[in-house]
């Protein structure tokens, strides 16, 4: 993102030089006026926080040690004299006294609201930030500055002292206390009003009415229905762009002195208007630094230019019927943008109770509970670190290719469901479609830990499902479409010691399934089986290692053992993969279909490296070593560049053989951990490249 100021006119401005210290002011002024204008909607005392933050800024600028930090110093100071201020602040308007905010140009505006119908949704926009927390506002005003493109997001992060991650965490749940907040304001405002609401009580705009109301809103299909916006927040930021800065204040800034002496403190007498008596008041509008969107032309998109940003949504009230896709087409002559939209969250919590309303703050208490609200396009966290279910949870909705249902740990926090109490079943069973299930650990479940049963379209991601009395994630019937991606399935295990894989396709048929970036070990029967899957599964950088091994003490154990093993059904493709000291073979096949392995590495397996003895495999750039048998193939395999085709091939070119670095700790983005083991020197086409998927 460009400077918003020079660094040398920094540096200028620092000795005291007039013209440096008029640039400077001059660029500062309109970011300075809407971090402030945003942060306090309505406050009558802004425009004194937005002059008192400008004589902070020319006294002080002295002290800016890097002058290319000038935009994020800017900021924070802005930010710092927000907080001084809201510690005094009075309590906010009653609801009923909620001005209309006015906005600059206000003919033009009126002239585009006839055929835009948009400026009364802009002005709620700004009237329901007055039911955020001083803290949302704040980052509102910011985030406002982000979507205008005024400040980036490392920007945001820093002016509040967070990382960019947390920053977005913030600004999510912000977006979704300022849509709740929109909602009931719509809601209130209609004519006529759903009396439920009304019966509330209490209405004067304070935060105990706004908690009763959106609480109401929340489950009835009414006040949903008149009260979802049709217009996403940031749309009115994106086309409306930046407050206008006062035509006072401009002319106020041009006007300034141009003798100074050098240092911060002669920067400061360019400026000295502001120091004494705020003269600059009376050179403002009444309208001060507060004036409301400056909606003008921008508020009609040129052409070619994008859709406006997707929106949040509501949970929907119980028994209402949401279409998953629209009903019909607008005529061409609309004027209005889709109604698309992004995820509302519910928050799950061990300390939570089932007749909340499953905000962060007010959080379910079952997955089961979020899991029969949950509609396409919403979130559910879990949070507060270990879950003990006493029921399975079966996902039976479905989200849409463009607004998946997301079940994940909530950011921050690491979340494990202890599956032991729920019965003979998965702790999860995905039957829905177009579904996302991330960053959680599913231990000790009784039947397995993850199935799904004929789902589709549903990617499950950074998963850690292991110690459980069954297969770790399992696929069967007409599944198709799915993702299984960066994920860890091990020390799986059945009662008998036999049939208990780390991730398995069982029976059923289906297309377009994947396997990537996924290891899959020291389970009791095979790291990944495709059973007798029909249906193509392409497998990708997997890792399978250390399955087969009796590590209970049972008296007999009856498991496979292999790596891969891609049943007998098929064909499936295996790519850039690896096996290594399985108790069975690394790569094996039973049935007759014409797999493709190619770029694969299997080394030191009690088996066979790649055991396809039926199959019409074809078999290109893999590597074998120290198996029992490098390759055993059937006659009518097709095998091309491969360690056992050609001579020169032996320990000695692998990089490393010592497997501890790629059994560590993924990586931070959970990608698999970097590592040279099984690494060749001497042709890098041959063998698992080890670094994941390409």
């Amino acid at each position: 993102m460009d400077a918003l100021v020079d660094a040398q006119v920094v540096l200028a401005a620092q000795a005291g030089d007039p013209d440096a210290v008029r640039e400077l002011v001059s660029s500062a002024l309109p970011l300075v006026h809407n971090v402030v204008a945003r942060a306090l909607p309505g406050d009558a005392d802004a425009e004194d926080v937005a002059q008192e933050t400008m004589i902070r800024v020319v006294r002080h600028v002295g002290d800016l040690k890097d002058p290319e930090r000038f935009r994020a110093w800017l900021v924070t100071t802005t930010i710092r004299q927000v907080r001084d201020h809201v510690r005094g602040r009075r309590p906010a308007l009653p609801l009923d006294e909620l001005p209309e905010t006015a906005a600059p140009g206000q003919d033009l505006a009126e002239r585009t609201a006839n055929r835009m119908g948009q400026v009364a949704e802009s002005r709620e926009v700004l009237d329901a930030t007055r039911w955020l927390a001083p803290a949302d506002r704040e980052l509102f005003s910011l985030w406002w500055q982000e979507v205008n493109g005024l400040l980036s997001r490392a920007e945001v992060a820093g002016a509040l002292r967070l990382s960019v991650p947390h920053t977005a965490v913030r600004v999510q749940r912000m977006r979704e206390r300022l849509l709740l907040a929109r909602t009931a304001l719509r809601a209130w405002r209609a004519v006529p009003r759903c009396p439920e609401l009304s019966a509330c009580g209490g209405v004067d705009g304070g935060d105990r009415w706004f908690k009763r109301a959106t609480k109401h809103v929340r489950g009835c299909a009414r006040c949903l229905d008149v009260g979802a916006p049709r217009f996403p927040a940031e749309y009115f930021a994106a086309q409306a762009g930046l407050l206008l800065v006062p035509a006072g204040l401009q002319a106020a800034v041009s006007a300034l002195p141009q003798g100074v002496a050098p240092s911060a403190g002669g920067a400061l007498k360019v400026v000295a208007g502001y120091a004494s008596g705020k003269p600059l008041a009376a050179a403002l509008p009444a309208a001060g630094l507060i004036t409301a969107v400056a909606l003008a032309v921008y508020l009609i998109p040129l052409p070619g230019q994008p859709d406006p940003p997707t929106e949040l949504t509501l949970p929907t009230a119980t028994g209402r019927s949401t279409p998953d896709t629209p009903t019909g087409t607008p005529p061409a002559s609309s004027t209005a943008p889709p109604t698309t939209a992004t995820p509302i969250s519910f928050f799950v919590s061990p300390r939570g109770s089932d007749g909340a309303a499953g905000t962060e703050q007010d959080p379910f208490a079952t997955l089961g509970r979020a899991a029969a609200v949950a509609r396409p396009g919403q979130t559910i966290y879990l949070k507060d670190g270990i879950h003990r279910p006493t029921e399975a949870v079966e996902l039976t909705a479905s989200g849409t290719p463009d607004k998946p249902i997301t079940l994940a740990a909530a950011p921050g926090d690491h979340v494990i469901l202890d599956a032991s109490q729920v019965g003979a079943r998965p702790m999860l069973t995905v039957r829905g479609a177009h579904w996302v299930v991330r960053d959680l650990e599913v231990i000790k479940g009784p039947a397995g830990a993850v199935a799904c049963a004929s789902c589709s379209g549903s990617t499950f991601q950074r998963l850690s499902l292991h110690d459980n009395l069954g297969t770790g994630l399992a696929f069967s019937g007409a599944a198709s479409g799915n993702l299984v991606v960066d994920g860890d399935f091990h020390h799986n295990r059945d009662a008998e010691g036999r049939e208990a894989d780390g991730l398995a396709f069982t029976t059923g048929a289906g297309e377009g399934n994947a396997v990537r970036g996924c290891r899959a070990y020291d389970n009791v029967d095979d790291g990944i089986s495709l059973g007798a899957f029909a249906g193509k599964v392409n497998l990708d950088s997997n890792w399978a290692y250390g399955n087969g091994i009796n590590r209970w003490g049972f008296p007999r154990a009856l498991g496979s053992g292999h790596g891969f093993d891609l049943g007998t059904g098929g064909p499936h493709a295996v790519l850039r993969s690896a096996a290594w000291k399985n108790n069975g073979d690394g790569f094996t096949s039973a049935g007759r279909a014409g797999h493709e392995l190619s770029g694969s590495s299997a080394f030191r397996n009690a088996g066979d490296g790649f055991a396809l003895r039926d199959a019409p495999a074809r078999l290109r750039d893999n590597l074998a070593l120290g198996n029992r048998e490098q390759a055993l193939l059937g006659d009518g395999a097709v095998a091309r560049g491969n360690t056992w085709n050609e001579q020169g091939w032996g320990g000695d070119v692998l990089r490393e053989v010592d497997p501890a670095s790629a059994e560590g700790e993924r990586r931070a983005d959970g990608s698999l951990p970097a590592t040279s083991f099984l690494v060749n020197t001497k042709d890098p086409r041959v063998g698992a490249p080890m670094t994941g998927a390409g």
